[in-house]
């Protein structure tokens, strides 16, 4: 999905603090054209195109690991500089993205990145928990347009496995119904996060993926003509 005449791939630093399997959104991120790396290295994350931040299971434990990799201050300050548009795109996945919020009911006294306002809060109503399930995205009003969104249709499905999320708020721009509005994805800037799991979402999620390099890219473009 990328343009080999437009030169070297984009570098994105997946963050690797030992959570989960960081090597799945790698290879899609791979997929789709991005020179996509595991690290935990900060010299390679400031030197990256953009930064990713995934995450299963656990807010506390994936904030506690974030930490005792060293990779907190340079994740929060990759997430604010990207929010600001004075740094390098920036993708939170599932947990990744709760963790750019303060807190999180399902771990009380775990903080997280608090780029985000809002605490997550457990999913309400009748429902399953988790939600474990393909289900559909629907933008927000306004949000349509998002460059989230491009190329992907109307009420595309895409593959969602958590208990928690993010509250409905200024930064959602796509939401899905599970017993309620559930946020689903959320933008400030050049800040991107899903719920939902992009590298198991079949063809809607490699879209996703690749309008991501594609923010990416652009935003390497214009640092170079600058």
């Amino acid at each position: 999905m990328s343009d080999p005449s437009a030169g070297p791939a984009p570098l994105l630093a997946v963050l690797d603090y030992g959570i989960g399997n960081l090597r799945s959104a790698q290879k899609a991120l791979e997929k789709v054209g991005a020179d996509a790396r595991l690290t935990d290295d900060p010299d390679l994350v400031a030197a990256a195109d953009g930064v990713v931040l995934p995450g299963v299971g656990a807010f506390g434990r994936c904030v506690e690991a974030l930490a005792a990799s060293g990779l907190r201050p340079v994740a929060e300050r990759a997430a604010r500089g990207a929010s600001a548009g004075t740094g390098p795109p920036f993708l939170g996945i599932c947990v990744g993205l709760q963790m750019l919020h303060h807190g999180s009911d399902e771990s009380p006294g775990a903080v997280g990145l608090g780029v985000l306002d809002g605490d997550v809060g457990v999913l309400v109503g009748d429902v399953k928990r988790p939600q474990m399930q393909w289900n559909r995205l629907e933008p927000v009003d306004g949000a349509a347009d998002h460059p989230m969104f491009a190329g992907l249709g109307d009420g595309p499905w895409t593959y969602f496995v958590h208990g928690y999320a993010a509250p409905v708020g200024p930064a959602t721009v796509a939401t899905c119904r599970y017993g309620t509005e559930v946020c689903a994805a959320e933008a400030v800037g050049d800040l991107w996060a899903c719920q939902f799991h992009p590298e198991k979402s079949s063809t809607a999620g490699l879209r996703v993926l690749a309008n991501f390099v594609a923010l990416v890219d652009a935003r390497r473009a214009e640092r170079r003509v600058a």
